[in-house]
This record gives C-alpha cells, sequence and structure tokens, in this order.
C-alpha cells in the first residue's frame, strides 16, 4: 500500500527551531516528527512512500533513506499553494491507478484502528472531536456516512474535526476533483485545499466515512511540542541509570548523548551527540549536538549544536546558537 505525506510546510510557529530543521524533522521524544509516523505506518503494510517536499526538503529525503526500508518517491512543491494543490502534485506522480491509498499529514501524531478502515474498503478520514471546530476542517455526518466537509467554517456544522488522516478508495476520483479545484481555481483562504477536493467527490458520489481517532498530537507550536513530547514520553519513555547523575523517568536519552553529575527528568528527551553536565533538567527537548552546562532548565526547546550555560531559565533557542547567562 502507499501513503502520501505532505512535509513541505514551513512550520512558522515552531521557529527559531524549523529555521535550520523542516518542521517534519522536529524532534519529539527520542525522534522526528516524521519518524513517529513512518514507524507507525509499517505494521499495517504500507510499503510505497511518496514525500512531497519543498522547504528543506533535502534533510527529509536524506532522513528516510537513511532509516527506512520504504519504496520512497519524492515529489517537490516548489510554490506552497495549499494541501490541495500538494496532494495533487503527489497523485500526478503516482500516476493514473485504482490502488487505493492512505494520505497522512507530515504534523500529525495519532492512534487509530487503520487496519480495520483499510479493511473497510470505503473512503474514510480520521476525524476527533473539539472544542474550536472553526479552526479546522470539519465533517457533517448523517446515517453515519459523512454529508458535507467545510474548511475553518465560520459556523461549523459539528465539532468533529478532521485531523490529517485519510483513506482513498478511488483515487481517479480524487485526482479529477483536484484537477478540477486547480483548473477552476477554487480556493479557500486562498489556497487550494484537499477538503474542497473531497467535497467534489462526496458531490459526485463517493461513499465516505469518518472514523475516530484516538489520539491526536499537535506538534505545531513550542507549547503544544512540549505536551506531546510528555505524552508520548509516558509511553515510550525509557528506565535509565547513568552513573553520577539522577534520572527520573520517563525520559529519552539517545546511547551517543553524555550525561555528567545532573538530575534529568522527567520529560526530557535527549538526542544524539548532546552533552549535559551539572544542570537540573526537566520538561524539555535537547537536540543533536546540543551542549547545556550549569543550568535548570524547565519547558525549554534547545537546538542542534547549541551551547547554554548559565542559570535557572526557560528558553527557546534555535541551531548553533550559543547563550552564556551570568549573574
Amino acid at each position: 500500500m502507499k501513503v502520501i505525506i505532505p512535509v513541505a510546510g514551513i512550520g512558522t510557529r515552531l521557529r527559531p527551531q524549523t529555521h535550520t530543521v523542516p518542521k517534519a524533522l522536529v524532534h519529539v521524544a527520542g525522534k522526528p516528527i516524521l519518524g513517529h509516523i513512518l514507524d507507525s505506518l509499517e505494521p499495517i503494510g504500507v510499503t510505497e512512500v511518496v514525500l512531497v517536499v519543498g522547504y528543506l526538503g533535502d534533510q527529509i529525503i536524506d532522513y528516510v533513506r537513511e532509516n527506512y526500508s520504504f519504496q520512497v518517491h519524492f515529489v517537490e512543491q516548489e510554490e506552497r499553494k495549499g494541501l490541495g494543490h500538494a496532494i495533487y502534485l503527489a497523485v500526478r506522480s503516482i500516476g493514473p491507478t485504482n490502488e487505493p491509498f492512505l494520505i497522512v499529514l507530515g504534523d500529525t501524531l495519532f492512534s487509530g484502528d487503520l487496519e480495520a478502515v483499510i479493511q473497510a474498503q470505503v473512503t474514510a478520514i480520521g476525524v476527533k472531536e473539539v472544542s474550536n471546530p472553526q479552526n479546522f476542517g470539519v465533517v457533517e455526518i448523517k446515517n453515519g456516512h459523512i454529508t458535507r466537509l467545510v474548511e475553518k467554517p465560520v459556523n461549523p456544522p459539528s465539532n468533529l474535526a478532521v485531523i490529517g488522516v485519510y483513506y482513498i478508495q478511488h483515487p481517479p476520483l480524487l485526482m479529477e476533483c483536484l484537477e478540477k479545484i486547480i483548473r477552476e481555481d477554487i480556493r479557500s483562504k486562498g489556497e487550494y485545499q484537499l477538503t474542497d477536493a473531497l467535497q467534489l467527490m462526496l458531490e459526485e458520489g463517493e461513499v465516505m466515512k469518518a472514523f475516530p481517532v484516538f489520539d491526536w498530537f499537535d506538534c505545531g507550536s513550542p507549547a503544544t511540542l512540549l505536551s506531546t513530547n510528555k505524552v508520548l514520553l509516558e509511553r515510550l519513555g525509557q528506565e535509565v541509570q547513568i552513573p553520577g547523575s539522577i534520572i527520573i523517568p520517563p525520559v529519552w536519552i539517545d546511547p551517543a548523548a553524555q550525561i555528567e553529575s545532573s538530575i534529568i527528568g522527567p520529560y526530557v528527551s535527549i538526542a544524539e551527540g548532546a552533552h549535559i553536565s551539572s544542570s537540573i533538567i526537566r520538561n524539555t527537548i535537547v537536540n543533536k549536538g546540543a551542549r547545556v552546562e550549569n543550568i535548570l532548565l524547565d519547558a525549554s526547546l534547545i537546538g542542534e549544536r547549541a551551547l547554554v550555560n548559565g542559570i535557572h531559565t526557560v528558553l527557546n533557542i534555535g541551531d548553533s546558537s550559543s547563550i552564556d547567562l551570568v549573574i
């Protein structure tokens, strides 16, 4: 089975982390966001991945090739014209096919029964109840079937948000609808939306159901990235012992990280090559090659190769930064 994963977004809300790293490769709970997504797809029989890349796309290409054995295709979205445009480019690259496929957004971490969705052989969209549906694409359901989709409606017809996971049973019809919204310049919020193409599929008679998503993790801002890190570490965290330091689980510490005379945890993710000494760190993500010394950190994001030395604080600093905090 194929899966299309759009990963061309810039990740503006995660700056400065995304100045030098694409959003899909921002680390959370021990690995990049994209790594968590790809790991979840292997058990359900996905063998082929189509990645729509853009900003810093070479890093994504290198990461996937180095870490996964999927058959992988890369499609470049040179202009960011919306999710509908990204999927159009991907489907066009696949070529004519009747084989159903999945679409999973590159910043969507979730848990749900995708195997059951695939076995049902009906186009399906993952949804979850939210308190602010006007900020999302939403679905309207009648007798168990989706009857309408609306992108970020002012007056939402329901509180069931489209979370970014789709199973497409009839790819040729999706392609027809994507071509139509682009040919006729049908846009919502200034962009070509996948939601609009799916609505056209409904109008053409496509049977479409919603399936519940048990968990949906937002990695779009520093605060939500840290909350996602916390939840995932509660499920995936390690039991770690490091002589001379105190480790309070749950944490994720890469074997190639160095920890000296420090208290780490809870809810700390430390990547390969990081060096922590004489520090107390909790609820924080420390990325590759970062160096943290003589400091108490809480609720912080430390970019790759950053250097932090000083006193108690909260930080969100990008890659290759250097901060020396003195009293």
